[in-house]
């Protein structure tokens, strides 16, 4: 059982509907619906009847955790304020970089749960490829990032936390179907028209490091794009894409097909190794950590994205 979920569950038992409960705790109604259910089967007792004609409603069980489920909560909010006050993140700043791919797959909820728990912290956004924000960590920018690791490693003056071992696969319009059963590979790839993003994203540098290693040239059609435009030509039917298993949440319109062989990236934490980080940069990691935890398990990540063991950092 977790905090969120009794936050999902409140919300449709105020609201009395699933996709506006969604709507106002900021996350797809998928994924509010994949965590109630996880929380049902923790508590052994359906909690929600979805099959009234006038909406969901409470079970008897339902309504004996409502009034639990909001003092804890309200316990949890009271518990956050007086720690706060405490380390002093009762205000600061946190200079937060991700790669587009990362912002549109989990760091928007997370900045999302952080703001609320800590309304009073400044949180700054940089969003561009692995490289600009490393070297925006090492100038001192930003004070963290989820980057990817690339086959070189990082740059030694940062210290780096692998979070995400993340697959790549194949994005095609929904109405259409590539080669191959279920896999394709990088000939089959090859005689497809390629949307490739912009110089400086990693996973264009894997996509065509994957080509020449088969000594093979791609049909390039469109090039240069950010990620979100580099999906939406896909949607639009421009041609395929190699994309992270992350960005497939919530774009029913795209068609995920496995690479074969697989390819695979690791997501990092990375921070200034010479730096003591503030509190309010340790709090966002424990957020950033305890949102990966609680999504995993309830199987909230589309394709195959694993979240690696965590282990302490100061």
């Amino acid at each position: 059982m977790t905090l969120q979920q009794l936050a999902y569950f409140v919300a449709v038992a105020d609201v009395g509907s699933f996709t506006r409960a969604a709507e106002s705790v900021g996350v797809a109604q998928p994924t509010l619906s994949r965590q109630l259910k996880a929380l049902e089967t923790e508590l052994g007792a359906e909690l929600v009847d979805r099959g009234g004609r006038d909406g969901p409603t409470l079970t008897p069980a339902g309504e004996a955790l409502l009034p639990l489920a909001r003092r804890m909560l309200t316990d949890a909010a009271a518990a956050r304020r007086t720690v706060a006050e405490i380390v002093g993140l009762r205000r600061g700043r946190v200079r937060v970089g991700a790669t587009p791919s990362l912002c549109i797959g989990v760091l928007a909820d997370v900045l999302r749960v952080f703001h609320e728990q800590y309304p009073e912290i400044s949180l700054e956004l940089t969003e561009s490829g692995s490289q600009p924000l490393e070297a925006g960590l090492v100038r001192g920018d930003l004070d963290i990032a989820l980057v990817i690791v690339p086959p070189t490693g990082v740059d030694p003056a940062l210290h780096t936390e692998p979070l995400l071992r993340e697959r790549l696969s194949v994005a095609s319009p929904a109405a259409q179907h590539p080669a191959g059963r279920g896999s394709i590979n990088i000939r089959e790839l090859a005689r497809r028209p390629l949307v490739l993003p912009r110089r400086g994203y990693d996973v264009r540098e894997t996509t065509l490091r994957a080509f020449s290693e088969a000594g093979l040239t791609p049909r390039v059609a469109v090039q240069g794009g950010e990620m979100d435009a580099v999906l939406q030509l896909v949607e639009a039917g421009t041609g395929f894409a190699v994309v992270p298993d992350l960005v497939f949440a919530g774009r029913p319109r795209l068609r995920r097909t496995v690479l074969n062989p697989p390819v695979y990236r690791t997501v990092a934490l990375a921070r200034r190794a010479d730096l003591t980080p503030s509190h309010a940069t340790t709090a966002f990691r424990r957020t950033l950590l305890d949102f990966l935890g609680d999504l995993t398990a309830a199987g909230g990540f589309a394709g195959e994205v694993l979240v690696l063991p965590r282990r302490e950092s100061g």
